[in-house]
């Protein structure tokens, strides 16, 4: 069971702008050993292609290292024929050589720009995430489900940001407003023994939790990017209530748990709750990754809207 008693407790919170961010911290030692992509990269990790003519859904990662490695949901590779965002966290196992199910963040591209992919500085932003969440939640390793849904999501945000960007790529979003970003991101530093972060802009909630606090130092920067992002909209709007965070996380405490098969090690997990959705990675019955969202059943409303997936395999 998930509760916030048994797995995670909640810090202070602090408010900017009419932006709460409240520090998650864990109730006990983690147990699983991994690092996370940023650190794996330099050391050897390689996220390629699948083949040279690549495919749109699916991106191969070999890890060399004797060590498993942890990439994040909604992380953000860049590179090669067209940037991808990972669509599940998955935990590659050491000297392990696995596809990984992604989503395409540049639509307008398809050419090499590098042989293999690289990081970028950011998480994708908390709405995208949670509009993929909906998506997935029935067959989270499905090929190709959420991509129109990504690319709307990007498309939208663009125009109401007034960014122009050749090839539709995500990170150009990122890059038009990193001043700004970077202003509201000092609001929020890391508190020393954090685990995860939740996010109220509004009534609009987001929970990232990992098991390792050393990890999440790691991933705060970029996970706190894409929160700024979501943020920059909507400023100066009254902040969530202390209470209102509380509730959320007990609404994942009494959520249904649906446990699957994963990318890679480990079981996937969804979750469905009153006015919630969330998915994670448990490894041996400790929970390794957990994001979470309110959702007012978007996941109707988006199949409603999707398109045929693209013509690229």
């Amino acid at each position: 069971m998930i509760t916030s008693t048994s797995t995670f407790r909640l810090g202070d919170p602090v408010e900017h702008r009419g932006i709460v961010v409240t520090p998650l911290f864990p109730t006990g030692d983690a147990v699983a050993d991994y690092i996370t992509l940023d650190e794996a990269l330099p050391r050897g990790l390689v996220i390629t292609e699948t083949t040279d003519a690549g495919s749109v859904p699916e991106l191969a990662v070999v890890n060399p290292l004797d060590t498993s490695v942890l990439l994040y949901d909604g992380e953000e590779l860049v590179g090669a024929k067209q940037n991808r965002i990972l669509n599940v966290t998955v935990l590659v196992g050491a000297g392990a050589k696995l596809p990984i199910p992604v989503s395409c963040v540049e639509q307008g591209r398809w050419h090499s720009d590098s042989a293999i992919f690289d990081s970028a500085p950011h998480i994708s932003h908390a709405h995208l995430r949670r509009r993929k969440a909906e998506l997935l939640a029935d067959q989270p390793l499905a090929h190709g489900i959420a991509q129109n849904e990504v690319w709307s999501e990007i498309g939208e945000k663009q125009h109401r940001m007034s960014v122009h960007s050749p090839t539709g790529a995500n990170r150009d979003t990122f890059a038009a407003y990193g001043e700004r970003l970077r202003e509201l991101e000092e609001a929020f530093p890391l508190v020393a023994g954090q685990c995860g972060a939740v996010l109220a802009i509004g009534g609009d909630i987001c929970l990232d939790t990992v098991s390792r606090p050393d990890a999440f130092s790691l991933l705060w920067p970029k996970l706190r990017a894409g929160y700024m992002l979501d943020a920059l909209e909507r400023l100066d709007q009254p902040a969530a209530s202390p209470e209102r965070v509380t509730s959320f996380v007990d609404e994942i405490a009494k959520a249904t748990i649906a446990r699957g098969p994963s990318a890679g090690l480990g079981h996937d997990i969804r979750l469905r709750g009153s006015g919630m959705i969330g998915s994670g990675l448990e490894l041996e019955e400790e929970l390794l990754q957990l994001s979470a969202f309110t959702s007012d059943g978007g996941v109707e409303r988006a199949f409603g809207r999707i398109a045929q997936p693209s013509r690229r395999r």
